[in-house]
């Protein structure tokens, strides 16, 4: 059995394609590019990381950015319902990631850091799950956790 594993990270030259990708899908999903929407798609791509509204908030505001916190948490909401950011459920509150395609997850036991990964389980695994729950699997996201070896 062999799995393949990738962790995915923004890369400068994915950064623009990726962003303007996004604002494709805002248009598509009839959502208007406002300026405050940009502001805040661009630190998520920027990042490349899972960020809270806060995290965000502090990030424009530092750059020289006046936008409220409600208004940062209405656009990142908005952005999630329509399928084009990721919105992950922490006990520590919701963090936002720059994807929205089905992608998975490791988190680090030591910092909480979490970083995307693109895994496909071998296609025997899924049909020995798939055996033993009667279900026919159509997607999947694995949330794994560590510690740095």
């Amino acid at each position: 059995m062999t799995e393949t594993l990738l962790a995915t990270a923004v890369r400068p030259s994915a950064f623009k394609a990726g962003l303007e990708e996004a604002f494709r899908l805002c248009r598509q999903q009839g959502l208007r590019l406002s300026q405050q929407r940009k502001l805040v798609l661009e630190i998520l791509w920027r990042s490349g990381d899972h960020l809270s509204a806060r995290d965000i908030f502090e990030q424009l505001n530092a750059d020289g950015r006046r936008i409220g916190h409600t208004s940062v948490y209405q656009n990142l909401e908005s952005l999630h319902s329509h399928g084009v950011i990721e919105c992950l459920e922490k006990a520590t509150g919701r963090l936002y990631g720059h994807r929205a395609d089905p992608h998975s997850h490791i988190t680090c036991l030591a910092s909480g850091t979490i970083q995307d990964l693109d895994i496909q389980l071998p296609a025997e695994l899924l049909e020995q799950i798939e055996a033993s729950t009667g279900y026919k699997i159509e997607s999947y996201r694995l949330h794994l956790q560590g510690r740095p070896r």
